[in-house]
């Protein structure tokens, strides 16, 4: 039995066309769109019609940097696959990469099949997977080819955090050059953490202990030398680079720069560096440790130089790095001590509504929002044109998206599994409606009718930036 939806009276918004159109579905795939009011439209039946009369009609999100259930610090994500996965498409996500993990002394194989193993039958929209490679050696290097066939086509380093995930010079090169060997994408979280480690310890000496200094050691200067340090060892290694939640006005050179130069290196951004800032960390009453991660909020200053890159297209996507921490019980467990805070913001929920309100503050336009978003992840992470657009062929991950509806965000109405608001109390214009997920209704005009176990995995092919 074929079923058949037909999305009515629209704007369609992608990437590259705003067109007043209709759309049919037909077994969870776009099947046709034609101009809305002409006799091919008119000619689309189908079961299930919506009426999206004076809506956007966009393409699911792509989110490529999310952390549901990550171990960190002692403690856990509080967003399981299925509650973060029905949070994201609350707002408008239909598609998550999520990052497995290898252990030191384990293999990539392990950490895989651990994140299958809590993915598998609990998502509520389609997920793929990143593998954060801890412990290079010969036979990492090898799995990396093995892992690059089955469609898990990213890896991520860490320039921070020694002892735990850090990737020194050599082995970051290593990988890089199995990297460009494979056709795989390195991805580096770009700060430089021996450093930023001993800034810790002699602010904690002085009795620097609030959440304000969380910011303060892990320097924008040091976000940058790092960022420039991973851009040419991917030069040497004749690799591609995509850099991971840039927040400082430095970094951001770094990569305009080497772009500048026709190297193959992109950059991410989230939204807490777009919206949020320094004067966040330093709210009173240990609020601040709400807003702890790494890299760390900037000055306000730096949000400029962030929204020239994501119109210059020398930032490519806006990611959201969401990796949730209740404040009470776990964002706690740094009172009296900064660097025990775990490092994580909640926004899956929140990435799309952010950056539509970015539209109507004049920082991007409406097709610039569904590129970095949703066409741009996709094409970076091997999974477009079935995802990433609207267009025959895709698969039916639409979302109805309301542009003058106001909401406010908070705590009390969002759906990720958090007991606080990164954005609380902030009013925007803007909010999803109805949300179709491989033509299946996941959200229906503000009601939820998802399902966990209806999200697949998605292998993904090499970055489409690079072919």
């Amino acid at each position: 039995m074929s079923s058949r939806t037909v999305i009515r009276g629209g704007l369609v918004v992608t990437a590259s066309d705003e067109i007043h159109a209709d759309v049919l579905i037909e077994d969870g795939r776009v099947a046709a769109l034609a101009a809305t009011g002409t006799p091919a439209a008119e000619a689309f039946t189908a079961e299930r019609v919506i009426d999206a009369s004076g809506k956007y009609v966009i393409p699911g999100g792509v989110d490529g940097h999310t952390h549901m259930e990550m171990p960190f610090g002692g403690t856990y994500a509080a967003d399981t696959f299925e509650t973060g996965t029905r949070a994201a498409a609350w707002g408008g996500t239909t598609t998550i990469v999520d990052f497995a993990i290898q252990s030191v002394g384990h293999s990539l194989r392990e950490g895989l099949d651990a994140w299958h193993a809590k993915a598998e039958g609990n998502c509520a929209v389609d997920y793929g997977f990143h593998m954060i490679v801890s412990d290079v050696n010969q036979e990492t290097l090898k799995e990396m080819d093995l892992l690059v066939e089955e469609g898990v086509t990213s890896f991520k380093q860490f320039m921070a955090y020694p002892g735990v995930f850090y990737s020194d010079d050599g082995q970051i090169l290593r990988a890089m050059q199995r990297a460009a060997d494979n056709g795989g994408l390195i991805m580096m979280h770009a700060e430089n953490g021996i450093a930023i480690d001993v800034l810790v310890e002699q602010a904690l000496a002085r009795g620097e202990t609030d959440p304000r200094f969380h910011g303060e050691v892990r320097k924008a200067l040091l976000e940058a030398e790092a960022t420039h340090r991973a851009i040419r060892l991917a030069q040497v290694a004749g690799a591609p680079l995509y850099v991971v939640h840039v927040s400082a006005t430095e970094a951001v050179a770094e990569l305009t720069r080497a772009r500048d130069e026709g190297l193959p290196v992109f950059g991410e951004t989230c939204p807490q560096y777009l919206f949020l800032s320094t004067d966040n960390l330093a709210e009173s009453d240990f609020e601040g440790a709400k807003y702890v991660c790494s890299t760390p909020l900037r000055p306000n200053e730096h949000q400029a130089a962030l929204w020239r890159g994501l119109r210059t297209n020398d930032l490519q996507v806006v990611s959201t790095d969401h990796c949730p921490f209740c404040f009470s019980g776990q964002k706690e467990l740094g009172r009296g001590d900064f660097s025990k805070i775990p490092n994580g913001m909640p926004g899956v929920e929140n990435r799309m509504d952010l950056l539509h309100q970015a539209v109507v503050d004049g920082h991007i336009s409406r097709r610039r929002w569904i590129e970095i978003a949703c066409a741009t992840p996709a094409r970076m992470f091997g999974l477009y044109p079935k995802k990433g657009t609207i267009a025959p062929g895709a698969d039916a991950d639409i979302v109805v998206y309301d542009p003058d509806a106001e909401q406010v965000l908070s705590a009390e109405t969002h759906h990720m599994n958090v007991d606080y608001s990164a954005y609380e109390g902030k009013r925007i214009t803007g909010r999803v409606e109805t949300v179709l997920s491989r033509g299946e209704p996941v959200v229906t005009e503000r009601e939820y009718t998802g399902r966990k176990g209806h999200g697949v995995y998605t292998p993904r092919a090499t970055c489409q930036y690079l072919n």
